[in-house]
């Protein structure tokens, strides 16, 4: 992990003065840990995925305008981004979130190396793990009556990945489990 932190700082800024990292993958891959190790060795903040709300019809693209204008945008303008994050459990807002133009951003969760901000990414993390296993890993975490609402899910991931071919533009791949 040490040394791709290095390699990250040594990369051009991508997003205004941001060296911004995605770390994309399928649910229950392993992003979030991932993206906070990576954080931890580098120093950074972690806007997540799930810090926004998105209707499960919605799918894995559903989410990531409200991170477009709220925090990429004002960053490639060297401003700091602001978003309201969503607490899940509650069902409701709970609190803002500021995100100052650091050094490196690494942004984590489904559909976040996507094809239409690959110009802003310095880097590209793509995690992976066999489909019995993610599947296994969000039962696990949110709970068997989840379970119908989890297959869509999966499927809609499956073509979202497939249409836009994220994981052919990684920089890097980790397969876990």
């Amino acid at each position: 992990m040490i040394h791709l932190a290095k390699r990250i700082k040594c990369l051009p800024p991508s997003c205004g003065p941001v060296r911004l990292v995605a770390v994309d993958g399928p649910a229950g891959a392993g992003k979030t840990t991932f993206a906070g190790r990576l954080a931890g060795v580098l120093g950074c903040q972690v806007v997540h995925s799930d810090d926004f709300p998105v209707p499960w019809e919605d799918g894995p693209a559903g989410w990531f305008h409200a991170l477009e204008s709220q925090v990429l945008r004002p960053l490639q303008d060297g401003r700091p981004g602001r978003f309201r994050r969503y607490d899940w459990i509650r069902g409701e807002y709970a609190g803002d979130v500021t995100v100052p133009p650091a050094p490196v951003l690494i942004v984590e969760g489904v559909s976040t190396a996507r094809a239409s901000v690959a110009r802003l990414l310095a880097f590209a993390v793509w995690v992976e793990a066999p489909w019995e296993l993610r599947f296994a890993r969000v039962i696990e975490r949110d709970g068997a009556e989840l379970e119908p609402r989890w297959r869509a899910w999966f499927a809609a991931e499956e073509e979202w990945f497939a249409q836009d071919r994220t994981r052919d533009r990684a920089d890097l791949i980790v397969p876990t489990g």
